[in-house]
């Protein structure tokens, strides 16, 4: 996880305080706070109305909301919108798998970039069901899709996703486990990870600054290339384009969610440990603050519009799993169980509350267990 940063306040002399204490007629609103929040983060909190959240929005029907929802979205991606470069694969076999073959591919999900990815097929005809596997953060570049598959490829790689899939997976391959079990599996680097990096921790905010320098979005270009790749996985021969899903960890759970609200091409999606509503996640103390990681999940000035499981919203009905663990530190229970009513304020109104799961997993943290993971596996089975 990202490493400690040093405490910082954003305050002005004690002059200038007790004038704007005096200006506002809130003796604390200046008041030092730990971290990297600003002293009157407090305000800046109360204006977020989040006015397009279906609900609260004036617009009444489901699907003009949900298009307009996703217009505002990709309004703040700030990459342009709809690449239609070819894809233009170019597929290298690997060694057989336990019931599937293995393949390295590697694809234009945008005009700027080729990128390389693994690629699991069940044997078989098919076609057949597909999981588009998104991998983590961590604060880890070295290996990226391979925390997910296990890299035939590259002996260091295979050492290093070994340790990562002990640490969070309870020692499991999940897309491995994913293709014994029938389905075609796709995991490509984000940029920064694997055969896209490795950047460093600090990095990331030099690099998202230069994005945006440039008039472009670090986040916004990993979301536009996870809804490419959404395309790229159900137009493949062996894949029943009905029947494909968003899964993933942490930020990879965030990317998936995230996936399906822009990509109509994801039928299912399975998020593990990366929910929450905004302003429960913006207190002294969250990991979010200080920034970096942060970075890969920022789309500016979207919070003015929509909160976070608003976006995961513009996917309903669609089924969604949500697993979050009670002591996960990085997303309070409390800010996950306001995230979860409004998600299922959404799912209620279309009258599809059986097609929405949230959980709260009792004494885990920031983990996707072997028993989530089944019950993941179990839960495509029944929806796909």
């Amino acid at each position: 996880m990202p490493e400690p940063v040093g405490r910082r306040t954003f305050v002005t002399s004690a002059a200038a305080a007790a004038l704007l204490a005096g200006a506002t007629g809130a003796a604390d609103a200046a008041d030092p706070v730990g971290g990297n929040l600003p002293g009157f983060h407090p305000a800046l909190k109360d204006e977020l109305t989040f006015p397009l959240a279906w609900g609260t929005s004036p617009i009444r029907d489901f699907g003009t909301w949900r298009r307009a929802a996703r217009a505002k979205v990709e309004e703040h991606l700030l990459v342009g919108r709809q690449d239609a470069t070819p894809y233009a694969p170019e597929f290298t076999d690997g060694p057989q798998g336990d019931g599937y073959r293995r393949q390295l591919v590697t694809v234009s999900l945008t005009r700027y970039d080729r990128v390389r990815g693994a690629l699991l097929i069940p044997h078989g005809t098919g076609p057949f069901p597909a999981v588009l596997l998104l991998h983590d953060h961590g604060a880890k570049f070295d290996i990226g899709k391979e925390k997910l598959i296990r890299p035939w490829y590259d002996d260091t790689r295979l050492a290093s996703a070994q340790t990562w899939a002990e640490k969070y997976f309870s020692g499991r391959s999940v897309g491995d486990e994913l293709a014994r079990r029938g389905y075609v599996v796709l995991c490509l680097d984000a940029l920064g990870w694997g055969d896209r990096g490795p950047v460093t921790y600090d990095q990331q905010q030099a690099l998202a600054a230069n994005f945006y320098n440039l008039g472009s979005s670090l986040a916004g270009l990993m979301a536009r290339e996870d809804a490419r790749a959404a395309g790229f996985l159900a137009g493949l021969d062996q894949v029943d384009a009905r029947r494909v899903a968003a899964v993933g960890f942490s930020m990879g759970a965030y990317r998936a969610w995230q996936t399906a609200a822009l990509s109509d091409h994801i039928a299912a999606t399975a998020s593990a440990c990366w929910m929450t509503g905004l302003k429960d996640m913006m207190v002294p103390g969250n990991n979010t603050l200080r920034g970096q990681s942060a970075y890969y999940m920022l789309h500016p000035g979207l919070a003015r519009h929509l909160d976070i499981p608003d976006v995961a919203s513009i996917a309903a009905p669609g089924p969604m799993l949500f697993l979050d663990g009670e002591q996960d530190p990085l997303f309070t229970a409390e800010g996950v169980r306001v995230a979860y009513a409004k998600l299922r304020a959404v799912w209620r109104s279309r009258h599809a509350e059986e097609r929405l799961r949230t959980e709260i997993w009792p004494g885990l943290g920031h983990v996707f267990t072997d028993r989530m993971q089944d019950a993941v596996f179990a839960w495509l089975d029944a929806v796909l």
